[in-house]
């Protein structure tokens, strides 16, 4: 093998000097990758926060292995996710994105985590923060997530539905309405019952939701029907610009479910949120009924774009936890001390992304937007077989004129 790669590299030999520094070919960079990869660690164990356990007896397991496959595949969609995010706010400030708009940077290791934790076919609803949910089910492309959000044609809801509500399969939004997926989430996981499938679905909804009476509701409704479903607080600490010591008489939010088993964890860690999403989806699957999970985290934007994010918490909070705690930094320092991936090559994966972004911007601000005419479409799936009143604005300005 050694002489084989010998061979290959010095057929690419004799790259040109540019500003005195040797360059090398694409043949040679191919060599050089094909021989640092035998070098990597495939795969390494790490220890994991022990969880805090509400009716249970045993909670994950405290320490799990990480492929670099796997690794290499977290990493790029967190960081696709922050840097999609970080446009996003580019493209508000220019004005290009209007109304509501709830961006995730920070929280990155909740969405991947879960995501790898699930399969496929298990099916997730979320509130309005639901830009990073949208890509990690794994179907929708970054430049239809971003047209969504400029309200173009190519948008994954056509450009109808903009930041709060889009959908992609087995993905139910993307809704507007302060814990009203909750109820929808417990119904998805009744449908999944009923029909007899091993899936799961997993309901989140924020710390400013917990205290939503329908909310309980679904508990109680999901806990007497033993319904496959995982309740998920995302707890980044503000419900708007409310600490959640100041909303809640009760921040456990992991044991809100009373009768429910709950377990708290770090959101911060994706390594952590899998296997507290594995051992979740297990114990719903196993017929033992709903379960809940908090999961502490962080956004570093404010609330939503509205919001600067800095009058009732100070920057040096924002800053103390990016530096210690940040979700994307955590896993490439894991990574790169692990000799699971090298400094360039994460730099090389930054690279593409930023292009990717680029590029989705240029779609999202270049594609066409739905045309006047197609306002009322897709009101009824199969078109509104009947007339009905209302629905075609053309109609309504003739009887009103």
């Amino acid at each position: 093998m050694q002489n084989m790669l010998t061979v290959i590299a010095n057929a690419f030999k004799g790259g040109a000097k540019i500003n005195g520094a040797q360059t090398v070919s694409e043949g040679s960079r191919m060599v050089v990758s094909a021989r640092s990869f035998a070098d990597f660690t495939p795969q390494a164990s790490f220890d994991i926060k022990r969880c805090d356990l509400h009716r249970l007896d045993e909670g994950p397991a405290l320490q799990t292995v990480l492929t670099r496959e796997d690794g290499l595949r977290y990493y790029r969609t967190m960081q696709t996710m922050r840097r999609m995010e970080l446009k996003a706010d580019q493209l508000y400030k220019q004005k290009i994105i209007r109304g509501f708009c709830h961006l995730y940077d920070g929280q990155e290791a909740c969405a991947v985590g879960i995501e790898a934790g699930i399969n496929p076919m298990d099916h997730v609803i979320t509130a309005y923060r639901a830009h990073g949910y949208t890509y990690t089910r794994r179907v929708v492309p970054v430049k239809e997530i971003m047209a969504e959000l400029t309200g173009r044609r190519g948008g994954v809801a056509k450009g109808k539905g903009g930041s709060m509500h889009m959908y992609a399969k087995n993905f139910y939004g993307g809704n507007g309405i302060v814990g009203a997926q909750v109820p929808l989430g417990a119904g998805v996981a009744l449908a999944c019952q009923y029909q007899g499938k091993n899936e799961v679905c997993v309901t989140l909804y924020g710390d400013g939701a917990a205290n939503q009476g329908q909310i309980f509701e679904s508990f109680n409704m999901a806990a007497l029907w033993k319904l496959p479903c995982i309740f998920i607080c995302e707890n980044n600490k503000y419900g708007m610009g409310t600490s959640v010591e100041r909303a809640s008489a009760s921040t456990d939010y992991y044991k809100r479910g009373d009768y429910i088993p709950g377990l708290r964890v770090d959101g911060m860690d994706v390594l952590g949120v899998r296997e507290a999403t594995r051992f979740a989806a297990d114990f719903c699957r196993s017929g033992k009924g709903p379960i809940l999970m908090e999961l502490q985290t962080y956004r570093y934007h404010g609330h939503s774009m509205s919001d600067p994010g800095v009058s009732y918490r100070t920057r040096e909070e924002i800053q103390e936890v990016r530096s210690k705690s940040d979700p994307i930094s955590m896993l490439k320092d894991r990574m790169i001390s692990s000799n699971m991936a090298r400094v360039e090559e994460i730099k090389d994966i930054d690279a593409e992304i930023r292009t990717e972004i680029e590029e989705a911007a240029q779609f999202a601000t270049s594609d066409p937007e739905p045309p006047l005419e197609e306002l009322c479409n897709h009101i009824f799936y199969n078109d509104a077989p009947l007339e009905v009143r209302g629905t075609n604005p053309w109609t309504r300005l003739k009887s009103t004129s």
